[in-house]
């Protein structure tokens, strides 16, 4: 059997491999980490994760509200302890604080990019039934919540195929799905990675009516002190 003769490497080529082998060993704390926020709330501490590669446009968005003290002094002004908990728009008087033009929605594309689900701990951004009109409101699941999440849309104009709700499409013009609003979900962009225990006091607070809200509000406010980015 011949073999090739090898051929020999260039200075600058191996100095290039050696540094990337060297990266590859680098502990996880040394490489890029995604940006924490930390919610100091009036019943602890609770650290959230984000994750830009997944939800870049939401991720931004989040931040320049934290970073615009958007968030200090705002409540969890809805609580539904088998559902999620959910803040970040209204102050103590339960006065909607103003806010920037929406965001665009990411979800499906962030589902695609490999991003999470409505699952236990993970947070989205609340919106009305207009999907594109999330702005600095947002919720953390308090539970599985798979109703909430964005369906992505296969390929091709028509769809050969398309499942909803247990139901099966055929052939169905793009458009359609494109502009159907039930399908957008909400976008998932981050998790909480400590501080569960403070989202489960959170959910298990007794609410009622209050402010313009008639129910779901907790009767002892909930408030955030301060958003405050960790790294």
């Amino acid at each position: 059997m011949t073999t090739r003769p090898s051929i020999p490497l260039r200075r600058g080529v191996l100095a290039a491999l050696t540094v990337a082998a060297s990266l590859a060993w680098l502990p996880a704390s040394a490489q890029t980490a995604p940006p924490r926020v930390k919610l100091t709330t009036s019943m602890g501490d609770i650290v959230l994760e984000l994750y830009p590669d997944k939800a870049p446009k939401t991720v931004e968005n989040f931040l320049q509200y934290v970073k615009d003290k958007h968030y200090d002094g705002t409540v969890f002004h809805r609580v539904i302890s088998n559902f999620m908990v959910q803040g970040g728009g209204f102050d103590t008087s339960y006065q909607q604080k103003p806010t920037r033009a929406p965001v665009a929605h990411e979800g499906q594309a962030a589902l695609q990019r490999g991003g999470p689900r409505n699952t236990v701990g993970t947070v989205a951004m609340a919106r009305t039934n207009d999907p594109q009109s999330a702005s600095s409101q947002f919720f953390i699941n308090v539970k599985d919540n798979a109703f909430l999440d964005p369906t992505i849309i296969p390929p091709g104009d028509p769809v050969p195929r398309f499942e909803y709700n247990g139901q099966v499409y055929e052939n169905v013009p793009r458009a359609n799905l494109v502009n159907a609003a039930q399908l957008y979900g909400y976008t998932v962009f981050g998790k909480v990675v400590s501080g569960m225990d403070v989202v489960n006091k959170i959910k298990e607070t007794p609410t009622g009516a209050g402010g313009p809200f008639p129910t779901d509000v907790p009767k002892t406010p909930i408030t955030i002190l301060k958003a405050t980015l960790e790294k």
